[in-house]
């Protein structure tokens, strides 16, 4: 409602695909052997003019092939940054960003595949000097049947995005898919787990600049191939959402606006809904001898059990579509209670897991190590 009173649409700038700045494609890696060549592959078939665009990827202490696959490529425009010694992705942007020298960074995964068409979408809107950081869309793909794995919830989130977009409150960015001007990048603390969240609002806080989202910016993931890694992915997501509020907290001052509205409404309630559902269950608790709440406790009994149970039914059963989604509302905040345990506690550590994806069907080309004039490799040890 606050989109349709108060927001528009923001305007492409005019002739944003004239005289297109330098940009390079940064990948931070971490034993991505089965499918960092396939994502090159990808990352070359970007249309944009081949004389100012690069892919730099860092690979992070990899223990398997990673480097060696990157530093395979032949194309001039493939950089790698080989960190001998495991560092966590933090350091590893920090790091690489300062060997950057284009005008432009997009920042991307190793298991995302990116329209071609996406790096000049993103790009343009920086011909408006007023824009710092570029947002794109995410979909989310089935690895077992192709199809597009978008949820009721992803949905939801790239609604709102687009809804915070219009008002000029749009908070961070898909990590598989955005870009920041060089210049406005700011040296994130080590162990920052949301880097995608904390370097777009960093700039923001720090420069005043614009958040743009571009829903025709596309890039699709693979979702996590069992419950068990979903959980640990949104755990870790929810120990980085209460860590950022060290860094961000000034964002909730109303002299910020409308960004200081959606961070508290879409972050802030969101990271605290799982001690407001604790806080609602032992009330109802305490106020049993009372029928509207003995009725509200049976009712909140009801659902986190139906919640159980399709969590532990056998994935070929079919089950209804609103018990699934009493499923994945149970875990998502039983994973945020988790990840504020791990936060609050110190466990939850910087350095990122690698979850199982297919295999890489897209080999880049090769050269023998003697032919390799064109790779730009280095090797940085500690």
């Amino acid at each position: 409602m606050i989109s349709r009173l108060f927001g528009r649409p923001p305007e492409e700038p005019a002739g944003g695909d004239a005289n297109l700045p330098s940009a390079a494609l940064l990948i931070a890696a971490y034993n991505e052997e089965a499918v960092i060549e396939k994502r090159i592959c990808n990352a070359l078939a970007m249309d944009y003019p081949r004389e100012k665009f690069q892919i730099v990827i860092g690979s992070d202490g990899s223990s398997d092939n990673t480097a060696l696959l990157v530093g395979r490529c032949i194309d001039s425009r493939v950089r790698l940054l080989d960190y001998r010694q495991r560092r966590g992705k933090a350091s590893v942007l920090n790091s690489a960003m300062a060997m950057i020298d284009a005008q432009i960074v997009l920042l991307s995964d190793a298991n995302t595949e990116v329209d071609p068409a996406a790096a000049r979408r993103l790009v343009r809107w920086f011909a408006d000097p007023s824009v710092g950081v570029v947002c794109g869309r995410l979909i989310l793909i089935d690895g077992q049947t192709g199809q597009n794995g978008d949820g009721l919830y992803w949905k939801y989130e790239t609604f709102l995005k687009r809804c915070e977009g219009n008002v000029g409150a749009l908070l961070g960015s898909n990590g598989a898919i955005y870009a920041i001007r060089r210049e406005l990048y700011q040296p994130i603390p080590w162990g920052t787990i949301v880097d995608d969240f904390v370097i777009p609002l960093l700039a923001r806080l720090r420069t005043n600049c614009r958040i743009v989202y571009d829903y025709e910016a596309v890039a699709r993931e693979e979702t996590a191939e069992d419950v068990r890694a979903e959980f640990h992915r949104r755990a870790r997501i929810g120990a980085g959402g209460f860590q950022s509020i060290v860094l961000l907290w000034r964002l909730l001052n109303p002299k910020h606006g409308w960004i200081a509205f959606s961070f508290f409404s879409h972050k802030m309630l969101r990271w605290l809904c799982p001690f407001f559902l604790l806080g609602s269950l032992v009330a109802s608790l305490l106020l049993w001898h009372r029928p509207l709440y003995r009725l509200l406790l049976i009712t909140q009994a009801g659902f986190y059990a139906a919640s159980l149970v399709v969590t532990v039914a056998p994935p070929r059963l079919r089950i209804p579509r609103l018990l699934r989604f009493a499923s994945m509302f149970s875990s998502m905040n039983a994973a945020l209670l988790a990840g504020f345990w791990r936060w609050a506690m110190g466990r939850q550590g910087s350095m990122w897991r690698r979850t199982s994806r297919g295999a890489d069907s897209c080999p880049i080309q090769a050269g023998a190590a003697d032919n390799s004039s064109d790779i730009r490799c280095e090797t940085i040890v500690g």
